[in-house]
């Protein structure tokens, strides 16, 4: 039997593109997996105070592969915690809503976890044979450094541990969260690569094509930056613990 899979899309205040973008990613999946309940889309509403709820709820009710989970609170962790917590599938996962890794890679990603024995798939942009569009100098340099603070902090070696697009297969996910994949904001992406290194999981780096969409992204760098780096001291802390 094939493995079944879930794509989680946590949204914040997305009215503008929530529609078409889920579109398009639904198209994508249905062409390539076409076996009925084979996969989801789950729109992790993270708290918007918009419209994107109930444009949400309209597209669930025109895709039986589209589900919502309603996750009051802000944070990206809390939300994909929450769509994990809930699911029933072999594979689960997240990409952003932007659709910046493109899409032809999930079908790598599908394949490294369902037929060649990975455990996680993470996206890489630091790859020499990524290719990446449209991303600011200041982005690409913090972005490098942030990477090299990680391997020497963490002593990890994997080569992007931001890229939002990751994969794991769910068996896994309760070990990892217990390891110290816990953050509740953005660093939660890291902490699944760091812990399911620690832990000597296989883990798939996959070189992609990805085109940053400047027009939408409301990141303040320099922040979320700070905030990395008390994610990284609390990770290390807590791996002392086991």
């Amino acid at each position: 039997m094939p493995m079944t899979f879930d794509v989680t899309i946590p949204v914040l205040n997305e009215e503008a593109t929530l529609e078409r973008q889920v579109g398009i990613l639904h198209e994508f999946l249905r062409t390539h997996f076409p076996d009925p309940g084979q996969w989801r889309i789950v729109i992790a509403d993270n708290g918007s105070t918009d419209q994107t709820l109930p444009i949400a709820k309209g597209l669930q009710a025109r895709y039986p592969e589209v589900a919502v989970v309603n996750v009051p609170e802000k944070g990206v962790g809390l939300a994909l915690k929450t769509s994990w917590g809930q699911s029933v599938a072999d594979i689960v996962g997240y990409m952003d809503l932007d659709l910046a890794t493109d899409l032809p890679h999930f079908l790598e990603t599908y394949r490294a976890l369902a037929e060649e024995g990975y455990d996680l798939v993470y996206a890489t942009r630091l790859h020499p044979k990524s290719r990446v569009i449209g991303r600011s100098l200041k982005r690409e340099i913090a972005s490098r450094g942030f990477n090299l603070i990680l391997k020497g902090y963490l002593g990890v070696g994997f080569s992007d541990g931001m890229c939002g697009f990751k994969f794991l297969k769910r068996s896994v996910y309760p070990r990892l969260y217990e390891r110290g994949a816990r953050n509740n904001g953005w660093f939660f992406s890291t902490e699944l690569l760091v812990t399911a290194e620690w832990e000597g999981l296989r883990l798939y780096e996959l070189p992609v094509k990805w085109t940053d969409d400047t027009s939408s992204s409301r990141v303040e760098l320099w922040p979320l930056v700070k905030r990395y780096l008390k994610g990284m001291r609390a990770l290390r802390k807590r791996r002392g613990v086991f």
